[in-house]
């Protein structure tokens, strides 16, 4: 496919996911979802109102007590409402932690800025086996 890139990246959380991007500039905290919807409902927060479950979030880092963050995580896990996988932008133990503990697919150090290369609505691609991003861009109107 021509309108697909892959970019290399360092796997944190083996596996792979995919799915509909959410990107966010701001760090996360995961305890500030609705567990029920995965939500996020933090005030001011980039992508407050936007759902994460099932979606390829691309976020700072981490945010929060390791106490919260594997709350947070642990509660939308219960829920299935867990991202399917999450792309870093800098890297934190609470948030890695938090994803080793419920399986969530990791990876950081992409060899392009995500920001750059991923926004809201294209198609992603993360297979942390093979430390690869597909990115498959959304139509622009």
């Amino acid at each position: 496919m021509d309108n697909v890139k892959v970019y290399k990246c360092r796997s944190i959380v083996r596996g792979r996911g995919e799915g509909e991007a959410v990107v966010s500039k701001d760090a996360m905290c995961f305890y500030l979802t609705d567990p029920k919807t995965g939500t996020v409902i933090e005030r001011n927060h980039a992508i407050q109102g936007k759902s994460i479950a099932g979606k390829v979030l691309v976020v700072q880092s981490g945010k929060g007590s390791s106490v919260v963050q594997v709350d947070g995580f642990y509660q939308l896990w219960v829920k299935n409402n867990l991202p399917k996988a999450i792309i870093l932008k800098e890297t934190e133990p609470v948030i890695v932690s938090s994803a080793v503990m419920t399986g969530c697919t990791m990876v950081d150090q992409m060899e392009v800025d995500p920001y750059e290369a991923i926004h809201d609505g294209d198609y992603v691609e993360v297979d942390a086996d093979k430390g690869e991003v597909r990115v498959k861009k959304k139509k622009r109107e």
